[in-house]
């Protein structure tokens, strides 16, 4: 049974920034767009590059080394040099916690 594990405070991400969290052995981003959050794996499958570092527009998120770009709701491929997408997770906004499921 999976449950939701708080790996931030929301107050502590401003919009169109990132932090880098590790959840069950695994490093995610959590992103913040227009104060929505999405949880995404931290790490391009292209060339290993930290998306927590990422600019973050138009419901995606590109990555700071080479500019592939990921879909923040599902980790899809939009464009760019990596070989496919990226793993996403749910998650949820309790109060100011921000918590991700595992």
């Amino acid at each position: 049974m999976a449950e939701y594990v708080k790996v931030a405070k929301a107050s502590e991400i401003a919009a169109g920034q990132g932090k880098a969290v590790e959840v069950g052995g695994r490093r995610i981003a959590i992103l913040n767009c227009d104060n929505a959050y999405y949880a995404l794996d931290d790490v391009c499958p292209h060339k290993g590059g930290p998306l927590s570092e990422g600019v973050i527009s138009e419901g995606g998120v590109r990555c700071p080394w080479h500019g592939a770009t990921f879909m923040l709701a599902s980790g899809e491929l939009a464009c760019g040099p990596s070989p496919g997408g990226v793993q996403s997770y749910p998650l949820r906004v309790n109060g100011d916690d921000i918590e991700v499921e595992v």
